[in-house]
């Protein structure tokens, strides 16, 4: 159960990246240049599919210049 809801989390997270990524009319190739990730890390993220440190999320903040609620799951705010 508790894989489950981390799993939707992290879904969520990658949605929430995705979304403000296209907010700022980004490539995936350009965002993750601008937070210093790999292209293929970047589409992992927003596919939900890879764990993050808690460093690479604070670089995607940065480098899409949002805050942390805007860009956490909810149930993590």
């Amino acid at each position: 159960m508790l894989e489950s809801k981390v799993t939707a989390d992290l879904r969520e997270l990658g949605s929430n990246v995705r979304c403000l990524r296209l907010a700022l009319d980004l490539t995936q190739a350009r965002l993750a240049e601008r937070a210093g990730l790999n292209a293929r890390t970047l589409r992992r993220i927003e596919a939900g599919e890879i764990n993050l440190l808690i460093t690479t999320v604070a670089r995607l903040r940065a480098a899409l210049n949002c805050s942390w609620p805007e860009l956490m799951p909810h149930s993590w705010q």
